[in-house]
């Protein structure tokens, strides 16, 4: 049992008058018991109380918190996104990128919620030239600020030797041939929903349309397993699984960023990544993707050739 404190002990204990201790009791909740007709106090729950109350902490050392030091990027997946986050958590010690993979609408949806601090997508508008603008505009109150991660190659993925003879997206609704897809809201789904209309298929009569998969990766995995002939899916899953790749069209893969976060230093150190040597570097070792707009600002620019005209006061799509 924790050693009992008389009210003379306790007032002595507190340097204060014993008047003072019944108030603090009565008003304060000051831990006591009353036996046969005397406060008695817990010792070690007067120590507690104490401490309870006590405000003021000397601060620690400085240390940045969780919001500061970890980096937040959603959105569409990427091989290269992936080796420069951990080439971001291996150059700054004390900070750690993570990666929320809900794709390309998932990642405006989180920015417009504020849950992150850059969106990455590859969204084509139905011009079929300008990628992300349109969407942004549409999904966002104010625009992002838009920075070119990279250009990266899109195409069907088969397995070596292409034994079903895939050339196009046509070849895709062939009796016998069974597909694996994205879910809705990638920009890969979106780019093979809008190859399929232009070929004048149905999604729903082709085998596989509903079998979805969260990756690029898994896209190459599931065909080199055998469960599927064929796929969309970036250039450079190919040449890492050792698959064939039958090229539809270069996209653009942009990061997104609320202004109000641009010049945060994580923001910052992140984006200056993609100006470094060790970034061209890593891209050289994949296949299909182009670094030569990587790191540039796309809107707001003036020069920016844009299909749609954007209002920069409200951010919304005029056209």
């Amino acid at each position: 049992m924790s050693q009992l404190l008389t009210t003379k002990e306790v007032s002595k204990f507190l340097n204060i008058n014993e008047k003072m201790v019944y108030s603090l009791v009565s008003e304060k909740g000051l831990p006591a018991s009353k036996i046969t007709g005397k406060w008695l106090f817990p010792k070690m729950l007067v120590e507690q109380w104490i401490e309870t109350n006590t405000i003021n902490y000397p601060k620690t050392a400085e240390s940045p918190s969780v919001s500061q030091a970890v980096l937040i990027i959603t959105g569409s997946n990427d091989l290269l996104l992936d080796k420069v986050i951990t080439l971001y958590n291996t150059n700054f010690h004390g900070n750690i990128a993570v990666f929320g993979n809900l794709g390309s609408m998932g990642g405006l949806q989180a920015l417009r919620q504020n849950l992150c601090h850059i969106a990455s997508s590859h969204l084509l508008q139905e011009n079929g030239e300008e990628y992300n603008f349109e969407f942004a505009g549409r999904e966002l109150e104010h625009m992002p600020a838009i920075v070119n991660f990279c250009r990266r190659e899109q195409g069907i993925l088969v397995r070596k030797g292409n034994p079903p003879k895939i050339a196009t997206v046509s070849d895709l609704g062939q009796s016998g041939i069974r597909i694996v897809n994205r879910p809705l809201g990638t920009g890969t789904r979106l780019l093979l929903d809008q190859e399929l209309k232009k070929a004048a298929l149905r999604g729903d009569k082709i085998d596989g349309y509903d079998n979805e998969v969260h990756r690029h990766l898994d896209v190459g995995l599931e065909i080199l397993a055998g469960r599927a002939d064929a796929g969309l899916g970036i250039h450079a899953v190919a040449g890492l699984l050792d698959l064939d790749f039958v090229p539809l069209r270069w996209e653009r893969y942009d990061l997104m960023i609320f202004k109000e976060r641009f010049f945060d230093a994580n923001v910052q150190n992140f984006l200056g990544l993609l100006h470094e040597k060790q970034f061209f570097k890593l891209a050289e070792s994949l296949q299909g993707y182009d670094v030569h707009l990587s790191g540039r600002m796309l809107f707001p620019k003036n020069n920016v050739k844009k299909a749609t005209k954007i209002s920069l006061k409200s951010g919304r799509s005029e056209g």
